[in-house]
């Protein structure tokens, strides 16, 4: 499967984690530990860090592209970060935090209904938005 690739970055591989609703970083995303901790969110509780996040819509605050830059800055990035659809704040994120000088996921964009297919899986990711479900 091929994406479009929306913010150069390294390749990626992990656990691919399809969020079944929008979410919000500024509050909905712990900064400190990588979980979401928005209590409504439906996936409450799960980590983002080091997976292959499937993002169905963001909710949206400017302080996003903050939170995405802490997490990266610490190491509780996803491995790659999978969007339906651009959103300007979250990958202003990740080009301050390549402007910073730290190793940022790779951001690329999918057509959701391409999502349910990745839930779960260990997925690959290749520089040019390749995208692979490992065996």
């Amino acid at each position: 499967m091929k994406a479009k690739v929306l913010v150069a970055g390294a390749a990626a591989e992990g656990p691919a984690l399809v969020l079944s609703a929008p979410i919000s970083f500024w509050g909905g995303v712990n900064p400190k530990t990588g979980l979401i901790e928005d209590v409504r969110h439906p996936e409450h509780g799960a980590s983002i860090a080091g997976t292959i996040l499937c993002l169905p819509g963001t909710i949206g605050s400017s302080s996003a592209a903050a939170v995405l830059l802490e997490l990266v800055s610490v190491d509780l990035a996803p491995a790659a970060i999978i969007l339906h659809e651009p959103d300007a704040i979250l990958l202003l994120g990740l080009i301050v935090a390549q402007e910073m000088g730290y190793q940022t996921p790779i951001a690329i964009e999918l057509d959701r209904e391409k999502f349910e297919g990745l839930n779960g899986e260990k997925v690959r990711i290749a520089v040019d938005g390749d995208i692979a479900v490992a065996a």
